[in-house]
């Protein structure tokens, strides 16, 4: 599946979960039903994903985790914040140079009209 094909599914299934969840939820909630809804529409999801940090040659836990991963292509970066800052692109950003990945969605779940909490990056 294409990157644009899958990031649109991916965005359907969070307006559905907006729609019915609305703002004003802890992410970890928002995560757990994003889970639900994409796997619903038939996707491989994976949450919590670990994302190593390799320094010297050698793999590292920082703790750092991409909270859902979606067809193993795109990284979702969720969030319930009051705005997005520049912060939450930068560890989008890295997430996904760190897992080599191209195409990750950062999604503050905390707005009135969910696609205003939408933002796409490209990590080239």
């Amino acid at each position: 599946m294409k990157h644009e094909e899958l990031t649109s599914k991916i965005i359907g299934a969070a307006i559905d979960v907006h729609r019915e969840l609305g703002p004003g939820l802890l992410e970890s909630a928002y995560e757990v039903c994003m889970f639900k809804e994409l796997e619903a529409r038939g996707l491989a999801v994976m949450a919590q994903v670990p994302v190593p940090v390799i320094y010297k040659g050698d793999r590292l836990d920082a703790g750092f985790r991409i909270d859902l991963l979606i067809e193993d292509q795109i990284v979702v970066e969720i969030k319930a914040v009051e705005q997005l800052l520049p912060v939450h692109t930068a560890q989008l950003i890295t997430y996904l140079k760190l897992s080599h990945h191209e195409v990750g969605l950062l999604m503050n779940f905390n707005v009135p009209v969910l696609r205003d909490g939408i933002k796409r990056i490209v990590n080239d």
